[in-house]
């Protein structure tokens, strides 16, 4: 066997992430085993459901809907906030464990990964017991399960592993696409979206079988290039190389926040960009960067948007330095209409292995260092609430607020392409 294609996905990646970091810290409850969601803040006015758990599904709870929906199906039901940080680290984890194996890897998302074995059947002559090998140490070694698909390319890879969950290694070559993948229903084929699953049951195609054996000129001139493309699919037919373009090297880092109330007054305003502020340096410490960029973003009741940005003499990583910079901002941009939406993003990074400070300038960085990597240490190993700041007593305010800002390049992107 030539080429060999593994496709690997963490099992309800978000929840599983969350449900490992909690028992590694000596929680009892088990967010797997129980009805659970990772979503927005409840109290926020758009929270939404991200991932769920198995249980959660008996409650015909979908991912997208709102929290207070689930809520409504599910009165028992537990409800977290994502930590975007903690499965950024989870991701770079086990992608470390896959770099020991093969170096031809691609991050196809955040939680799964195409690595190819092609050619390498001298070193790996047992693919199904070189996957269980993977399997068992991303369990042992960081508390949670991935399902592996096996094929001689990715499109079959990934269809595979989406087979029985979770914890599960399955096959798919061309000798079993008859038997395993044609009876599954034509929405579970890649690139068969919303859109394209009602045109395709109109035409009385209701599994995927059915589309690979459908007349392709019926299907390319209803469907244009797009049917050869799910033609080509449904039969298995598909190309490409395993390839590191996916994945988009950290170019910012953001975060914005909807209030669960309108912020009419300044004060309150600099409070919820402190917090948007806290998650932003920190997150910026840990990967090793300054920053010489600030910008801001404001959206009013009235859905009106406006920015500013800011280019800094001296780079930075202080969440003091940076909460100065984006409340000087905020004081020149705000027309004094009621806010809605507050965002922060940094861009234009430097290695944090040395600063240049200006000559009038009496900041105390060593001090200031030492004192965010202390408190960085505590919130890693505590939580984002064991410490925060006096203005956050009594405020309503979360110290650390979560969300990714729009534009985000932190993640390696999904693709609509193999």
């Amino acid at each position: 066997m030539s080429r060999l294609i593994f496709h690997i996905d963490a099992n309800s990646a978000y929840l599983s992430w969350e449900a490992a970091y909690r028992l590694q810290r000596g929680e009892l409850l088990d967010l797997r085993l129980v009805p659970s969601v990772i979503g927005g803040d409840e109290e926020s006015r758009h929270g939404i459901v991200l991932t769920k758990s198995i249980p959660a599904k008996k409650y015909d709870i979908h991912t997208g809907e709102t929290l207070y929906s689930a809520r409504a199906k599910c009165p028992s039901i537990v409800i977290v906030p994502p930590r975007y940080w903690l499965y950024m680290k989870c991701s770079a984890a086990m992608h470390q464990i896959f770099e020991q194996y093969t170096p031809k890897i691609q991050r196809f998302s955040i939680d799964e990964s195409f690595l190819d074995f092609s050619n390498m059947e001298g070193l790996y002559p047992d693919y199904m017991k070189l996957a269980e090998i993977i399997k068992d140490r991303v369990s042992k070694e960081l508390g949670f399960t991935v399902n592996i698909g096996i094929s001689n390319n990715k499109l079959l890879a990934k269809v595979a592993s989406d087979f029985k969950k979770p914890n599960r290694i399955h096959t798919l070559f061309p000798r079993e696409i008859k038997s395993k993948m044609w009876p599954l229903p034509v929405e579970d084929l890649f690139m068969v979206g919303r859109a394209t699953t009602p045109k395709l049951h109109g035409l009385n195609i209701n599994t995927i079988g059915e589309l690979a054996n459908y007349d392709l000129k019926i299907l390319k001139n209803k469907f244009k290039s797009h049917g050869l493309v799910i033609w080509n699919y449904a039969n298995g037919n598909e190309f490409s190389e395993v390839r590191k373009s996916n994945y988009i090297e950290m170019k910012g880092i953001g975060n914005s926040t909807t209030t669960p109330f309108d912020v009419y007054d300044k004060e309150t305003a600099h409070i919820v960009l402190l917090s948007l502020c806290e998650t932003v340096s920190m997150r910026l410490r840990d990967s090793k960067n300054c920053c010489t960029v600030v910008s801001i973003s404001v959206r009013g009741s009235d859905m009106i948007f406006y920015s500013r940005q800011k280019k800094l003499v001296v780079a930075t990583d202080s969440t003091r330095k940076i909460h100065e910079i984006v409340c000087y901002l905020f004081d020149n941009v705000w027309k004094g209409n009621p806010i809605r939406r507050l965002g922060v993003h940094i861009t234009d990074f430097c290695g944090n292995d040395f600063y240049q400070s200006s000559l009038l300038d009496t900041f105390n960085y060593e001090k200031d260092s030492n004192l965010n990597k202390t408190i960085d240490e505590i919130r890693l190993k505590y939580g984002s609430k064991a410490i925060s700041r006096s203005c956050f007593l009594h405020s309503g305010l979360n110290n650390m607020c979560g969300g990714m800002a729009e534009g985000e390049e932190e993640y390696p992107l999904m693709s609509a392409m193999l």
